[in-house]
C-alpha cells in the first residue's frame, strides 16, 4: 500500500510537467478540442449561458494565456513607463476584459469543425504561430492564428489573430488615446469601469448585451 501511494504521488507531481511539455501545436489541439467538446455536450453552454462560458474559459483556456505579455503589447509604449503596481493592475483588468471577450465568442463556434495546421519550428525556437481553421458546412473557413511563446511554465498564448486581425493590437490605438489624455491610472480606471458594467457580470444582466 505504501509503495502504491508513493507511485500515485509521483504521478500527480509529474502531471503538471507533462502538461508543460506539450508543444504549441499539441497544446492548441488539446485546448480547442476540449472547448469544442464542451460546446457539443453542454446544452446550456451552447445556448449562450454566459456563466458557463466564463467557467469554461477560466478552466480550459486562461491557464494557457500569457496575460502580462498580452497586456504589454496592447498598452504599447506606455507599458515601459508604468510602475510595477500599475502593470499588475493593467494586467488584471485586461485579463478580465479578455475573459468577457472570449466568453462572448465561444458560442458561435458550436458545430464547427476544427483543423490545426502543422507548425514548422526549428530546435530552440521560443516563438511559434499555430494556425487553425474552423469550418461549418460549405462555408468559407475562418482562419484563427494563435501567437505563442515559450515561458518557464511552458508554451503560452499571447495573442489571437482572427482573419488577420490581432485581438490584442486592436486595443492599442484606443489605449494610447486614453493614456495621452488621462495617464496610465486613467486607463486602469477605464478598464475597470468596462469590467464592472452589467455586460461583464454573469447572470441575466450579462445576457442583455455585450
Amino acid at each position: 500500500m505504501t509503495t502504491l501511494i508513493r507511485i500515485l504521488g509521483a504521478m500527480l507531481i509529474a502531471l503538471p510537467v507533462f502538461a508543460q511539455e506539450l508543444g504549441p501545436e499539441e497544446l492548441v489541439k488539446k485546448v480547442t478540442a476540449e472547448v469544442m467538446a464542451a460546446l457539443k455536450n453542454d446544452k446550456q453552454l451552447a445556448a449562450g449561458d454566459r456563466q458557463r462560458a466564463v467557467k469554461l474559459a477560466e478552466e480550459k483556456v486562461l491557464p494557457h494565456v500569457d496575460f502580462e505579455e498580452s497586456t504589454r503589447l496592447a498598452v504599447g509604449r506606455a507599458w515601459a513607463k508604468a510602475t510595477p503596481e500599475q502593470k499588475k493592475k493593467l494586467t488584471q483588468e485586461f485579463r478580465n476584459m479578455l475573459v468577457r471577450t472570449y466568453s462572448n465568442a465561444i458560442q458561435p463556434y458550436e458545430g464547427q469543425q476544427m483543423k490545426v495546421m502543422p507548425v514548422r519550428m526549428k530546435p530552440g525556437d521560443t516563438e511559434a504561430t499555430v494556425q487553425n481553421q474552423f469550418t461549418r458546412g460549405g462555408a468559407q473557413p475562418v482562419k484563427i492564428d494563435y501567437s505563442m511563446r515559450k515561458t518557464d511554465a511552458g508554451w503560452k498564448i499571447y495573442d489571437i489573430v482572427v482573419e488577420g486581425v490581432s485581438l490584442v493590437l486592436t486595443y492599442r490605438s484606443e489605449f494610447d488615446a486614453v493614456v495621452k489624455q488621462e495617464g496610465i491610472d486613467g486607463l486602469i480606471k477605464r478598464l475597470a469601469q468596462k469590467n464592472t458594467a452589467p455586460a461583464a457580470v454573469g447572470g441575466t444582466a450579462a445576457k442583455s448585451g455585450k
